[in-house]
């Protein structure tokens, strides 16, 4: 059997794509359990500078796999457990990252397939995107940090709306509400999200792990501590190499060439 989850690395660039075509990449357990083991492989490697998430074939990801909680219904807790674990533990590990995250999505991207978008840094789409916030359709209720992210992204109002009415958005409507940064063609999704990471990586991660922890810790925050988190976090970059570099290319009128350090 093919692995569930494929990890590559294009220069600093790590992929990790859904691997279960046949299922649209719908989450099973050994699905879950191998991207939980791929975002820490990523955490582990420090020659990564960007990490993209995608699905292989027709789509990003159709949510969970129902036919293993219809194959045992009785146990079907059981078995929510078993993917739902593995599942927040790598999205655990992937808001710790010091790198940008990218979820490249076309296709289907629905229930945890959706939450898992939402938890990424940035999000391009294809044209042939569509979004479904799912649970609801089968009595349930979100996971893969949907319940966190959606309504950071869209609001308290849109996010229920999503959630209570599971109704299927186009990704033009995505872009509009705020949940993905482009649309683009879907013939060119993985040359535009190659021209993205590539420009991540080859910026300054060290002061990319500072704002992305920064933003996403924010909203726990008052604004005098949000304050003091600035002062301390622009001292740290002013004591970097790349910070000099980011300085002398700029009165220099050249591009900068960071090093991430």
């Amino acid at each position: 059997m093919s692995d569930p989850v494929l990890l590559t690395r294009e220069g600093a660039v790590a992929w990790v794509r859904f691997n279960r075509p046949a299922a649209l990449n719908a989450l099973d357990e050994n699905t879950a359990a191998a991207f939980r083991d791929a975002c820490r492989a990523v955490a582990d490697d420090p020659e990564v500078r960007a990490l993209v998430l995608a699905g292989q074939g027709r789509g990003f990801m159709a949510g969970g796999d129902l036919s293993r909680f219809g194959a045992d219904p009785d146990r079907a807790p059981e078995v929510a457990s078993a993917i739902i674990e593995p599942l927040h533990e790598a999205l655990l590990m992937m808001d710790a990252l010091s790198v940008p995250v990218i979820a490249s999505v076309h296709g289907p991207v629905a229930g945890a397939g959706f939450s898992v978008a939402a938890a990424a840094d940035l999000c391009i789409a294809a044209d042939d995107a569509r979004f479904t916030l799912a649970y609801a359709r089968i009595g349930a209720t979100p996971d893969g940090s949907g319940s966190y992210h959606i309504p950071r992204l869209v609001g308290l109002r849109r996010a229920l709306q999503l959630a209570l009415l599971a109704d299927t958005i186009d990704a033009d409507e995505a872009l509009r509400i705020g949940l993905v940064n482009w649309v683009v063609p879907a013939a060119a999704l993985e040359e535009e999200t190659q021209a993205l990471a590539g420009r991540l990586a080859a910026g300054p991660t060290a002061a990319y792990a500072r704002i992305r922890r920064m933003m996403r810790d924010a909203w726990d925050a008052d604004l005098g501590r949000c304050l003091e988190v600035e002062h301390e976090n622009f001292r740290a970059s002013a004591a970097t190499a790349d910070f000099c570099e980011g300085v002398a290319a700029f009165l220099g009128k050249r591009p900068a060439r960071f090093r991430g350090c």
